[in-house]
């Protein structure tokens, strides 16, 4: 028995070391007892909140320190144990902005955190992988390496270099054991859902979770992500409004890229300028709509810590490592479904909606009950140009999450069939990040110029 105990305590010694150094804890028990601790976080303060409310602090002085509370431990977990606990998190950031004003406050400052940063790995263990991806004779390749990262994610951190050539070059590098760990931690999350429906009132994290499982597989596989940036990098080569890094070399679990300089995305949410905002919102939007025609990819990861404004004006993008893949460009009956919404054409809209499955068989609902759920959703595609907001979105987050409004009714009886899935996260989270931005962006120009569908509707011509 002595010995059992004693191997039991050198293994979570051993879990306790491994987290100190950068590595993501790999047995279950450990990441499950981080996990567990939120929950059980929650209920300790509600019971502390209830003993301090007795002793004669009002309610709102409480509830707004244990909100606050909640955020911070919510937040640090997620970042210590990276792997599929920050991702879910960094997923959850670009929802932020639909949070109601009131509630907001605490998690703002924790969920943008999550957006650039995480715990690094040691410089041991970062030589170790780049022994492990390139050979021991790795340091031939750079004239300079800085064992400091530069920034981490959920999944891997980044190093600033200078190749052989002289170009200063990014090394991303995946954390060991980040495949087991995501794995896990995404079981784990299911279980605890209803907690981050603290986070982002509205947001199902459910499928959320399911949607980032099915990808894992293809992040984890750094060789994917080199060739989605190889792809992007030569349709936007050049380009006059988007700038891709180029990639210099590429391993399973290491991948090298032009270095790329810039205000990053979360600094304009901060305090950027009208200007930037502005002209920040609206490549995002050109990427978003232009991609799929251009490089058969879309880009499926836009939280802003994937984003700058360089110094001539093009936004700079990062981290392929996530891509919906879209050969023939962007579906065309999408596009078409979004252009009868917009004509507020009801019968047309249900009848496109049923063909595709988005209405399942035997179920009973009207052509005008669609378009009160639809109708506000497709706002910023009625005029040249819209500008997003906290505040619209806030009200649309309000309007389909509340059950006991008709639309929330109506929303629950609608399907979303697995192949507009992707497409359907991305879209919304990059207008979560136009509205973080209080950007104005010419949507409908956009969807005119690049979305199949959209513009033959009324025989509208390319912008």
């Amino acid at each position: 028995m002595a010995d059992r105990s004693e191997g039991r305590s050198r293994r979570r010694e051993g879990d306790d070391t491994a987290s100190q150094r950068g590595h993501i804890p790999q047995r279950r028990g450990a990441r499950t007892a981080k996990l567990a601790s939120l929950p059980l976080g929650v209920a300790g303060r509600a019971t502390l909140g209830l003993g301090r409310r007795i002793s004669g602090r009002s309610a709102d002085e409480v509830n707004a320190e244990l909100q606050a509370r909640t955020a911070e431990q919510l937040f640090t977990v997620l970042g210590e144990l990276k792997g599929g606990a920050m991702k879910l998190g960094q997923a959850l950031s670009v929802f932020e902005a639909a949070l109601p004003d009131e509630n907001a406050a605490p998690y703002r400052e924790a969920l943008t955190k999550l957006q650039e940063a995480a715990p690094p790995m040691p410089t041991a263990q970062v030589r170790s992988v780049l022994d492990e991806q390139f050979g021991t004779r790795w340091r031939e390749r750079f004239r300079d390496f800085d064992d400091t990262p530069a920034a981490a994610a959920s999944i891997g951190q980044v190093h600033k270099a200078v190749w052989s050539d002289g170009r200063v070059v990014a090394v991303k590098l995946q954390y060991p054991g980040a495949g087991p760990a995501l794995l896990a931690d995404l079981t784990q999350l299911t279980r605890f859902a209803w907690l981050f429906g603290r986070v982002s009132p509205g947001l199902d994290v459910k499928p959320l979770l399911s949607e980032i499982r099915e990808r894992v597989l293809e992040e984890l596989d750094y060789t994917l992500e080199a060739d989605a940036q190889r792809a992007f990098a030569s349709a936007f080569a050049d380009d006059p409004d988007i700038a891709v890094p180029r990639v210099v070399a590429s391993a399973p679990k290491a991948v090298v890229t032009e270095w790329m300089d810039g205000t990053q995305l979360s600094s304009i949410i901060a305090d950027g300028t009208q200007q930037q905002r502005d002209r920040a919102g609206s490549m995002m939007a050109l990427l978003h709509y232009s991609a799929p025609a251009r490089a058969g990819l879309l880009h499926a990861d836009p939280h802003p810590g994937n984003f700058r404004l360089l110094p001539d004006g093009r936004l700079g993008v990062i981290d392929f490592g996530a891509v919906a893949r879209l050969p023939d460009g962007y579906p065309a009956p999408l596009g078409r479904l979004t252009r009868l919404a917009v004509d507020n054409d009801p019968d047309a809209v249900l009848a496109l909606m049923r063909d595709l499955g988005f209405v399942r068989p035997g179920i009973q609902v009207s052509g005008q009950e669609v378009m009160d759920y639809l109708g506000p959703a497709v706002d910023p595609l009625r005029e040249p140009s819209f500008t997003f907001s906290r505040a619209w979105l806030q009200q649309q987050a309000s309007r389909v999450a509340d059950p006991r409004r008709a639309e929330a009714q109506v929303g629950r009886q609608l399907n979303l069939p697995p192949s507009y899935l992707l497409i359907h996260r991305v879209t919304l989270g990059s207008i979560g990040v136009l509205c973080q931005l209080g950007a104005t962006a010419p949507f409908r120009r956009l969807a005119e110029r690049w979305q199949p569908g959209f513009a033959h509707e009324s025989g509208d011509v390319d912008a």
